[in-house]
């Protein structure tokens, strides 16, 4: 088997501008689309990129604990994550239990700052309100955290009438990309 690495696949690299961790903590009271309760997971995905990136089931709850971490590679900014919540049926299709974004400009914002790697673990480098045109449930705050700017949330989900997943994201640069300081603002 030939091995190979990120700097023999550079030419792939061109657009990419870097990976993103996106760490599913939990839900958060949502919406029961069983008898009594959900069996819920998480679809991630971003444009047309054609990633698509899925949670285990967590059976029978309400308020689910993934702590599950997937990775998407990123090409532009400007584009959302786009988080859908499911309920898991043997017998029939899926029922949605939900939807958010994550909108990563103020994130990209804050990883692009010129950071001291001295910051105290726990910094809050942005806050980011919440507000009629993003997801946050409540004030979301990019702080450092062992050398790296993570960005924790809490999303409320869209069309459905209750439930929330909490979130964070960190970027991780790949050698041969473009990376966000080279990259777009």
């Amino acid at each position: 088997m030939i091995e190979t690495t990120w700097e023999d696949n550079s030419w792939m690299m061109d657009n990419v501008l870097g990976l993103l961790k996106i760490r599913i903590k939990r839900g958060i009271n949502l919406a029961i689309r069983d008898s009594i309760s959900s069996d819920p997971y998480v679809i991630v995905n971003m444009g047309e990129q054609l990633q698509k990136l899925k949670t285990s089931v967590v059976k029978n709850n309400c308020n689910p604990e993934w702590n599950e971490e997937l990775t998407l590679s990123i090409k532009d900014v400007h584009t959302p994550i786009h988080l859908q919540v499911f309920d898991k049926d043997t017998f029939s299709i899926d029922d949605k239990i939900g939807d958010a974004e994550i909108d990563l400009k103020p994130y990209a914002n804050a990883v692009q700052m010129k950071l001291d790697d001295t910051l105290p673990d726990g910094c809050v480098i942005k806050r980011v309100q919440a507000n009629r045109t993003n997801c946050l449930a409540e004030e979301s705050s990019c702080i450092w955290k062992d050398g790296k700017v993570i960005q924790e949330m809490t999303l409320r989900l869209r069309n459905v009438e209750s439930g929330e997943l909490v979130v964070d994201i960190q970027w991780v640069d790949i050698p041969g990309s473009r990376g966000l300081l080279g990259g777009q603002s």
